[in-house]
């Protein structure tokens, strides 16, 4: 039986966010993405997962408590084609949920 693997895309954008990411923080996003990989857009072992009220097929979880928490957005761009776009990498302050998804 073959694995099927969800194909993990990044925007310009994300890809500036994730280098300017302490070098923990970048190890912690490339776990994300393999278990997205893997498993699809429902990341339910990652704290604070959630799907995003109002929002298509986006959901975020937190990367990292404390001060400042890191958090990741991501969407569902194609079900069928399994393709899923990181929307955005960074701290929860500076996170507007309503532009990113």
């Amino acid at each position: 039986m073959d694995t099927i693997y969800w194909d993990i895309r990044f925007s310009r954008r994300v890809v500036k966010q994730i280098r300017h990411l302490p070098q923990s923080m970048q190890e912690t996003v490339k776990f994300l993405v393999k278990d997205l990989q893997l498993g699809g857009p429902m990341a339910r072992t990652w704290p604070n997962f959630g799907k995003l009220q109002g929002r298509n097929d986006c959901y975020h979880c937190h990367l990292r408590k404390g001060r400042p928490t890191y958090v990741a957005v991501w969407q569902v761009m194609d079900q069928g084609a399994r393709i899923i776009e990181v929307k955005y990498v960074g701290t929860h302050e500076g996170a507007d949920y309503r532009r990113v998804c």
